[in-house]
């Protein structure tokens, strides 16, 4: 059970029924109140806020900002692209509102991280990196151009790093490769997919460090990786934003790449002449203009 869960069961027989009911409703649906200040939760369960903070503090809390902590991660327990866009298509707000919304919690996710990340994390993650013979990012579905950027990044600098695509075959082989001067980067979020929680398992039953970004202290993610950074997705869009998770994947590439900034130069002015001849130049003769209606 989550702590939430946990409380309620402890605290549910000293609980009126007008409260058990509430904590209830609470619990099935966090995708509709997990976001919620105390006075704009009570509103929405035409409550007095007195009577939500007396309710919490019956289970425990002294302040209601832990128990929306703990609300959030029970939430994210039970986290999918469709309790999103429920959540979503029941909060009555205009199409303009929801973006507005949605740019609000990018922007908070990304504070949350800027006051948690300490620098001296990502040099200790970027110093792990730096130690490992080869570096495998597993990231799956929403998390697979994550990984990704994170791998190419890694390579770019002169890393031996790969996000592995294909079946979940394909990734098990790429694991039983990884010894222990290796490094598994596992991401996933919420309830995680099986087949990461899978591939870190494998990876420290084989005596290969870990390490995961995900977005809860509870997830099987950061239970299973020897280390990982907590890092918040919380939105009203149906898959979830990952500002913060891209700007924690950049701060680490920054890292890594200053710890040997002439090696990091090196591999980067090779990759500068591969790309003149892959940058775009206009053909000569033809102008291509759209405003034109046509091409010459």
């Amino acid at each position: 059970m989550t702590s939430l869960e946990t409380r309620f069961a402890e605290a549910e027989s000293d609980l009126s029924g007008s409260r058990q009911r509430l904590i209830r409703e609470i619990l099935a649906h966090p995708e509709d109140t997990y976001f919620l200040s105390s006075r704009a939760l009570a509103k929405r369960y035409d409550l007095d806020p007195t009577t939500i903070v007396r309710t919490i503090q019956a289970l425990g809390y002294k302040r209601y900002g832990e128990f929306a902590a703990d609300l959030r991660s029970h939430f994210v327990t039970r986290i999918t692209p469709y309790a999103l866009m429920k959540s979503a298509v029941r909060d009555k707000r205009s199409v303009a509102d929801h973006v507005e919304h949605t740019l609000e919690m990018d922007l908070h996710n990304l504070n949350a991280l800027r006051s948690k990340l300490d620098v001296k994390q990502v040099l200790e993650i970027a110093k792990r990196i730096d130690r490992a013979r080869r570096i495998l990012v597993v990231g799956i579905d929403f998390a697979a151009p994550l990984s990704h950027l994170l791998a190419y990044g890694l390579v770019s600098i002169g890393y031996d790093a790969e996000a592995p695509v294909g079946s979940a075959g394909n990734l098990h082989q790429k694991i039983l490769l990884l010894g222990p001067k290796d490094l598994l980067i596992a991401i996933s979020f919420g309830r995680c997919l099986q087949d990461t929680v899978d591939s870190v398992i494998r990876a420290h039953d084989n005596g290969v460090p870990t390490f995961g970004l995900t977005d809860s202290e509870k997830s099987p993610i950061a239970r299973f990786c020897d280390g990982s950074w907590i890092t918040s997705i919380a939105s009203p869009s149906f898959h979830g934003s990952y500002v913060a998770v891209v700007s924690a994947i950049n701060a680490l590439l920054v890292a890594c790449s200053q710890l040997h900034p002439q090696r990091s130069l090196t591999v980067l002015r090779r990759k500068e002449q591969e790309f003149r001849s892959r940058w775009y130049t206009p053909t000569a003769g033809k102008s291509g203009n759209r405003n034109s209606g046509k091409y010459e």
